[in-house]
């Protein structure tokens, strides 16, 4: 009567408990999403619409991007964002999900994007009767003595159905006979244990073997049953079962705890002798195989030991039936439970996982920003399985702890320059209150993604190019470059040259520049002695949105090539020839000035220093040419052999790497000092006639490269005027050359003044290198300066 009474109260407790933890469950769960389906329903059977209990329409759903986040495995359900349905992606068996729990509930995170939301949604399982009870042996073989009295019990094992709930084994029945009833021990937990009562005293003489059927059935409309056959042995008197010294063993085991380790110690004594009084000791009938793996019973001592791994997290308790049996013909046996208590220890590191809501996240995003969402349990229990999260680095990035318990939001804590650091690796890290304590990390990578916000940046500021005349038309002449900071389309830079108007808008419109590569093309031959300088801007654009764009100042200067011949001035005869007749009178001296040739180059520098030769001359012995200034002299006295008329050729030819030359023929006419005379007056009218025409076209020729360099002038002030950049450039005319119209250009760069010579140089000059031989550097005697003058 008073196990019954403890019976009784123990279920209460049961009961009590189980109403605690299903209010608990039905709370937390009060603020979900819940459906419920059952369990081998078909593919895209429809489990609720989702889309209607969120209040949203399926365009919304869609844009935002409604999804499931199941953790590392495949989700058992699917969101149709057509229509806004969960329907079942796979058959689902509840066995193989939640095992034998009462409520089997898949818990599902749904997330909804821009902005972010979370919702759960919970699916409850529902089991159907589609297991049937089944026993361990179908057919059990029991020993019985015939002195055994009424009331003898023996405990059978009990039937499983891997349904749950009221599907599960619900009842037992026996096959009528007259000397066994049954009886149901309820273990709690859908656990039901059946057990033989003998009811009526056995004659081994009368019937020596009974033939029992046992019949478990399961709740299920129509209910599934499944038989086991119990066959009786009915053996002669051993009357004393062997009785355990205590009435109940209760004791506390550490997870994890080595193989070998002693748990507890059972013993019982029996009061008959010999054989019928040596007890041994066994697992009960209802010991499962799991129980049986992880400890081991020494069936002479009573030792259970451990035999397997001991795991809190798998199961923190273990019942275990302990049988104790004589020795005896008709062995008599009596159980007693072993509960035995598995205590907590610190043994799982906590899992982390993250969710990440972006592929990239923009540079220009505001502080608080959220970029992940990151949950973190830990199987332990207790203080062991109290996780506290953090980022392991100091990055801009922080984490924020949500209502709900180990979830934290991963959010920006400043604003980001993807310029400066494009991508980061965030590690965060796990960490349990354990003695010891238990930590894991997980590192995420966030890329930082691209915004407009760099202009292009020219390699040079300004740039300056020299290049030579006579370029080819529609070839390249320069480049420019840019590069912009950002990337992708926002750093795909696009040149183009920036039209304005006046003089500088003529001179753009003979340029053309490739949008992709900056190069520079030339529509037209450039010509020194036309322009010498002249400067444009070009403007580099990205492509990003709204595009931004930077400009350059270009400037360029033409270099002189030796592309103009020598062109005789002086002697000229009136149909345009470089020819002349000269008379001298045969008396004359040595060094007598006969004539002088004049030429003239619009080259500058060693392309129009000139030099002046013989080319032919009938009697070498008596002129002579000097070669700088074009003058013709007689080198000794006229004898009476001396023939009346020679004719000199001479040439002349410029300094340029390839030299260009014109020839000038001079008739040389001796005569005889009266006939001079006469001569002289006559021709002198003439001569002066000639003198005054080469006077003219020299003034014309002077005049035009007046007005050039005037024009020159002016421009570069005003070139000057309209720059940040201070080019100052001028004109020297070099005057110590005689007989000869040429060139020399003076500029300054840096520390340094350099001249671009004609016929004289000056003394402690040198030649730049690379300057084609025509340039050199002259000795500064102004202050030093960090701007760069030309002067021309």
């Amino acid at each position: 009567m008073e196990q019954r009474r403890r019976e009784t109260w123990r279920e209460r407790t049961k009961w009590v408990a189980y109403m605690m933890v299903l209010a608990t469950f039905w709370s937390r769960a009060s603020g979900q999403f819940r459906y419920s389906i059952s369990e081998e329903v078909k593919e895209g059977t429809a489990v609720g619409n989702i889309a209607k209990d969120l209040g949203l329409d399926r365009t919304t759903l869609k844009e935002r991007g409604y999804r499931i986040v199941y953790g590392s495995t495949e989700p058992p359900f699917r969101v149709n964002q057509d229509d806004g349905i969960l329907y079942v992606d796979r058959k689902i068996d509840r066995e193989e999900v939640c095992d034998r729990s009462k409520v089997c509930v898949i818990d599902l995170k749904t997330v909804l994007e821009n902005p972010l939301e979370v919702h759960y949604v919970a699916v409850e399982i529902v089991d159907v009767n589609d297991h049937a009870p089944s026993f361990p042996e179908n057919e059990k073989m029991l020993e019985m003595s015939e002195s055994a009295l009424p009331g003898a019990r023996f405990q059978l094992q009990a039937a499983r159905d891997a349904d749950s709930g009221s599907l599960s084994v619900q009842q037992y029945k026996l096959s009528d006979n007259e000397h066994f009833r049954l009886e149901v021990k309820d273990r709690g937990e859908g656990r039901k244990t059946p057990i033989l009562i003998l009811q009526k005293p056995l004659d081994r003489e009368s019937v020596k073997t009974h033939v029992l059927l046992l019949t478990a059935i399961d709740g299920g409309k129509p209910p599934r049953s499944g038989n086991m056959t119990i066959i009786v042995d009915v053996s002669d008197v051993n009357d004393n079962p062997p009785v355990f010294t205590h009435e109940s063993y209760t004791v506390q085991l550490k997870e994890n705890s080595p193989l070998g380790t002693t748990v507890i110690q059972v013993n019982a004594t029996d009061l008959d002798e010999g054989s019928n009084g040596e007890v041994v000791y066994s697992f009960g009938n209802d010991v499962d195989a799991r129980t049986r793996a992880r400890f081991d019973l020494n069936s002479m001592t009573g030792v259970i030991t451990v035999a397997g791994s001991i795991d809190f997290e798998e199961c923190s308790r273990y019942e275990i039936d302990i049988q104790a049996s004589d020795k005896g013909a008709a062995a008599l046996a009596t159980e007693k439970s072993v509960i035995i208590h598995i205590v907590d220890v610190n043994d799982n590191v906590p899992e982390i996982e993250v969710t990440s809501f972006s592929h990239a996240l923009p540079e220009d995003s505001k502080p608080g920003t959220t970029v992940a969402l990151v949950s973190v349990k830990d199987s332990d229990s207790g203080l062991n399985g109290k996780v506290v999260c953090y980022l392991s680095q100091d990055l801009p990035f922080t984490l924020t702890p949500s209502l709900q318990n180990n979830m934290y939001s991963l959010v920006t804590k400043y604003l980001l320059d993807r310029e400066q650091i494009s991508q980061y690796d965030v590690t965060i890290v796990g960490k349990d209150a354990g003695e010891p304590s238990l930590s894991s990390d997980k590192t995420i990578k966030i890329v930082v993604s691209d915004v407009n916000d760099n202009i292009p940046v020219f390699s040079q500021n300004p740039y300056t190019f020299y290049i030579n005349e006579n370029n080819n038309a529609g070839a390249s002449i320069l480049s420019v470059t840019a590069r912009d900071g950002d990337d992708g389309s926002n750093a795909l830079i696009s040149y183009h040259i920036l039209r304005d108007t006046g003089k500088e808008h003529l001179l753009a419109s003979f340029l053309n520049v490739n949008s992709e590569s900056g190069d520079i093309v030339a529509l037209k031959s450039f010509d020194f002695e036309t322009l010498k300088t002249f400067h444009f801007q070009v403007v580099a654009t990205d492509s990003g949105t709204p595009s931004l764009s930077n400009n350059v100042t270009v400037n360029v200067f033409i270099l002189d090539q030796n592309d103009n011949a020598p062109v005789i001035l002086y002697p000229v005869s009136s149909n345009g020839s470089a020819e002349g007749v000269e008379e001298i009178p045969r008396n004359v001296n040595a060094g007598h000035l006969v004539t002088k040739v004049r030429a003239y180059d619009a080259d500058i520098g060693y392309n129009g220093w000139l030099l002046f030769s013989l080319q032919e001359v009938t009697d070498h012995s008596l002129f002579g040419l000097d070669r700088y200034t074009g003058q013709i002299r007689t080198l000794r006295s006229f004898t009476e052999t001396d023939e009346a008329e020679h004719k000199l050729v001479i040439l002349v030819k410029d300094n340029g790497n390839v030299s260009l030359s014109a020839t000038a023929t001079v008739i040389v006419k001796v005569v005889e000092p009266k006939e001079a005379f006469a001569a002289s007056d006559v021709k002198s009218a003439t001569k002066v006639d000639e003198e005054d025409n080469v006077t003219f076209y020299l003034m014309i020729t002077l005049g035009s490269v007046s007005v050039l360099f005037l024009i020159s002038i002016i421009v570069l002030i005003a070139m000057q005027c309209s720059k940040t950049t201070d080019y100052t450039s001028k004109y020297l005319q070099e005057t110590n050359y005689d007989g000869t119209l040429c060139h020399s250009i003076q500029y300054r760069s840096g520390d340094k003044r350099y001249m671009l010579v004609g016929p004289r140089m000056s003394i402690g000059s040198t030649i730049v290198p690379g300057s084609h031989a025509n340039t050199l550097v002259l000795p500064d005697r102004r202050r030093t300066s960090g701007e760069v003058r030309f002067m021309f």
